[in-house]
């Protein structure tokens, strides 16, 4: 069995694992493992409707098509990861890194599973120790200054009859492309960003964002982590990533976080992938 460690990925909500593409692209052109799955009802495991994806868009019948992830829970998540890094972990160590919502899962992981993970990498990602919820997040002061809640993406469809919040990401309004970009990809090109929006989904789970995934000292705790801030995240505002580190390390006081800094924004790994390898296969080459 080799002892080189394999990074896993998880990505965030209404996304697929198509958004770490440039950067295990990197990760393999340097010799390093990695695994982006998608998670339930995401990726190759959602439905693609051909009135969201046909041009032009029939966004009538879009908005009562049906949705794979609507029911998709966090512990739908857990044990489809699980059942992964158990065969991942046949190969040697496991580095789990998430970003953005897929902090939720890989805690929820941790906390269940602690012995199927060597290293937890949290990308600007939510870490939930202190049982709130996503939603919870939005009446923190520290969230003031994200922009991505005043992108303004129309909604299509009834949420509670879909099950999911679903968005139209590829409408046209220049002006609504802009905050998109601004909140999401600053530093990438048009070109980049429009790319990025092709890997992502109309759907994201409102579930997920409800739901507490508590973090207890004695398993979530004892597995070793990182934190990588972003000191230009405008979706997770830099005061709200400390806040997260800070009740972690207050929860595991004898594992803090080994706390590491990108001046970088949201879905800056989509872009920028060999900083991001050089972050990842530093704390990687820890496991081997």
């Amino acid at each position: 069995m080799s002892a080189n460690p394999t990074i896993v990925l998880v990505h965030g909500a209404a996304s697929t694992a198509g958004v770490w593409a440039p950067l295990q692209r990197e990760l393999a052109l340097r010799g390093v493992r990695s695994l982006a799955p998608d998670l339930p009802g995401h990726g190759l495991n959602a439905h693609h409707p051909p009135s969201y994806y046909q041009s032009p868009q029939d966004l009538a019948a879009f908005a009562t098509a049906p949705s794979a992830l609507a029911g998709i829970g966090i512990d739908d998540y857990v044990e489809h990861l699980a059942g992964l890094l158990r065969r991942v972990a046949e190969h040697g160590p496991v580095l789990l890194a998430g970003t953005s919502a897929g902090g939720i899962p890989i805690t929820a992981v941790a906390e269940r599973y602690p012995e199927l993970v060597d290293r937890l990498v949290y990308l600007s990602a939510w870490c939930a120790v202190r049982s709130e919820s996503v939603a919870d997040s939005a009446s923190w002061p520290e969230h003031t200054g994200n922009l991505l809640d005043g992108v303004g993406w129309p909604v299509l469809g009834d949420p509670a009859r879909l099950g999911v919040l679903r968005f139209n990401l590829r409408d046209a309004d220049p002006a609504r492309f802009r905050a998109a970009k601004a909140a999401m990809l600053a530093e990438g090109t048009d070109d980049e960003f429009r790319a990025l929006v092709d890997v992502l989904e109309p759907d994201a789970n409102v579930r997920i964002a409800g739901e507490r995934v508590p973090a207890t000292a004695e398993r979530w705790g004892r597995v070793p982590r990182t934190f990588v801030r972003f000191t230009a995240d405008r979706c997770t505002p830099l005061p709200e990533q400390d806040r997260m580190i800070a009740e972690a390390d207050a929860l595991a006081p004898g594992n803090p976080f080994d706390v590491r800094t990108l001046d970088c924004g949201h879905v800056a790994y989509f872009c920028r992938p060999v900083e991001f390898a050089d972050l990842l296969t530093g704390p990687a080459a820890d496991l081997g």
